[in-house]
C-alpha cells in the first residue's frame, strides 16, 4: 500500500516540477460556432459569419514538458474558457481554413464527470502577422519533441556500446608480433642516411679541370717552328700564315746568304798578303 501510495506522488511532483513556457500570446483573439461539416473537404471561413464571434479574449500557447497548450483566457480575470492539446503522436488540434490566413478551426477538449469530451470551434486573428506567429510556436514546440527523440535515441545507443565487455574470456590469448631489433637498426641508419637534411649537409665533389695551355709566344723570321697540334683551330690558321711568311723570308735569306759568299770568294784577302813575296 505504501509502494501504490508513493507512485502518484512521484507523478505528481513530475507535474510540478515541468516549467510553463509562454511560446506565443495575443491579446485579441475571437471564437466562432461553426456549423457541423457535412463532408470530407476542408473548412471554409466564409460559411462562417466572420463579424459575429462569440467570444474575445487572449490566446496563450504554453509549452510544459511533452505538452503543448493552447489556452483562451478572459482579458480581466484570466478565466479559462477552453483549451486544446498539441501531443506527440495524436491528431494536431488546429486545421487552417482554405479560403483565408487568419482563421482556424480548433479542437478543444475538456474533462466533464471523468470522460473527455472535444469539440470543435472557430477562432480568428486580427492580423496575418499574428496567424503566422501562433503556427511557428506549434511548429517550434514539435521540432523541439523530434529532437528530445533524437537524443534519448543516441543516449540509449552509446549506453549499448558502452556496457561491451572487451575482456578476455576463457581460452583466449593474445598473440604479440616483435619486430627484430637489429634489423629495425640498420632500417633506422638507412633512413638516417637517406634523409633530407644529412644530403643537404654532405658538400658535393669538386670537379678538377685541366687549365688550357698558355697562347704561343711571337714567331720570329729566323726560327721555323711549327705550329702545335693542340692549338684551336683559329690559331692553327694564324700559325699557317705566320709559317708561309717564315718560309719566305728563310728563302730570302738563304739567297742572300748565298750570293754573299761568292763576293766573299770573289774579293781577295788582302790582310794576310803575300808570304812568298814577303819573304
Amino acid at each position: 500500500m505504501q509502494k501504490e501510495q508513493a507512485a502518484p506522488n512521484d507523478q505528481e511532483e513530475n507535474e510540478a516540477e515541468a516549467l510553463e513556457l509562454v511560446l506565443f500570446q495575443v491579446p485579441e483573439c475571437y471564437v466562432y460556432l461553426i456549423p457541423p461539416r457535412k463532408s470530407a473537404a476542408s473548412y471554409r471561413a466564409d460559411e462562417w459569419d466572420v463579424n459575429k464571434w462569440v467570444w474575445e479574449g487572449i490566446l496563450k500557447v504554453i509549452s510544459k514538458g511533452e505538452e503543448c497548450i493552447i489556452r483562451l483566457e478572459d482579458k480581466n480575470t484570466s478565466e479559462l474558457y477552453a483549451r486544446a492539446f498539441l501531443r506527440k503522436g495524436e491528431p494536431h488540434p488546429v486545421e487552417p481554413v482554405i479560403d483565408s490566413s487568419r482563421y482556424f478551426v480548433l479542437r478543444v477538449e475538456e474533462n466533464i464527470d471523468g470522460r473527455l469530451r472535444h469539440a470543435f470551434i472557430g477562432i480568428g486573428f486580427r492580423e496575418r502577422t499574428e496567424a503566422y506567429d501562433f503556427q511557428a510556436a506549434l511548429h517550434d514546440h514539435m521540432k523541439y519533441l523530434d529532437k528530445k527523440k533524437t537524443a534519448e535515441e543516441m543516449e540509449q545507443k552509446f549506453q549499448q556500446t558502452s556496457l561491451v565487455d572487451y575482456s578476455l574470456k576463457e581460452g583466449e590469448t593474445l598473440v604479440l608480433q616483435l619486430k627484430n631489433k637489429s634489423a629495425e637498426i640498420v632500417k633506422s641508419k638507412v633512413s638516417e642516411n637517406n634523409s633530407p637534411e644529412k644530403k643537404a649537409n654532405q658538400k658535393e665533389p669538386l670537379i678538377c679541370i685541366k687549365p688550357p695551355p698558355p697562347p704561343p709566344g711571337p714567331l720570329s723570321p729566323s726560327t721555323g717552328q711549327k705550329s702545335p697540334t693542340n692549338f684551336p683551330p683559329n690559331l692553327n690558321l694564324q700559325l699557317d700564315s705566320n709559317h708561309k711568311a717564315s718560309e719566305s723570308t728563310e728563302d730570302d735569306s738563304k739567297e742572300s746568304i748565298s750570293s754573299g759568299n761568292e763576293i766573299t770568294q770573289d774579293i781577295p784577302d788582302d790582310d794576310f798578303g803575300d808570304f812568298q813575296t814577303a819573304s
